[in-house]
């Protein structure tokens, strides 16, 4: 099965210190960013490892997701994250570096996508829309945070 990979990356013109205490704060992330997250539960904790059930939005759908997360201290986080209602599991690494008066936001998302007729349809429309969807759900919600 091919992995569809998603890449982009942002600056955001705040300390790298303040955007990760937000993007790794993830009891809060319906808070911060509720066009992406509807609720997520911590289920497992030992140290930077976390273990999470969440219900997500995409394309307009609420499903649930696990993660299995780990937090890299000041650098971001990286995440398994399976779906299978909706069909998809994927790799997830948020990874932030200092750049000048900001920070550097390094995004890269490798999604399979389980289901063959899924597969069809939904691979370009993750190719166009997610990308898209995340910046103005994401990235400009954090910009918001910092003006």
């Amino acid at each position: 099965m091919k992995e569809i990979k998603l890449h982009k990356s942002w600056f955001v013109r705040a300390p790298i210190e303040e955007v990760h205490r937000v993007i790794t704060d993830f009891e809060k992330f319906p808070q911060y960013f509720p066009k992406v997250a509807e609720s997520i539960h911590i289920k497992k904790q030992d140290g930077d490892y976390r273990e999470m059930d969440a219900t997500v939005r995409s394309f307009g759908r609420n499903f649930p997701v696990t993660m299995k997360t780990r937090i890299l201290p000041g650098r971001g986080f990286i995440s398994d994250n399976d779906s299978p209602v909706f069909g998809t599991s994927g790799h997830e690494e948020l990874l932030l570096s200092p750049q000048g008066d900001g920070t550097l936001i390094d995004y890269t998302y490798l999604v399979s996508i389980h289901r063959p007729w899924l597969r069809i349809v939904a691979t370009p429309l993750i190719r166009w829309y997610s990308m898209k969807f995340w910046e103005k759900a994401v990235i400009d919600e954090l910009k918001k945070m910092f003006a």
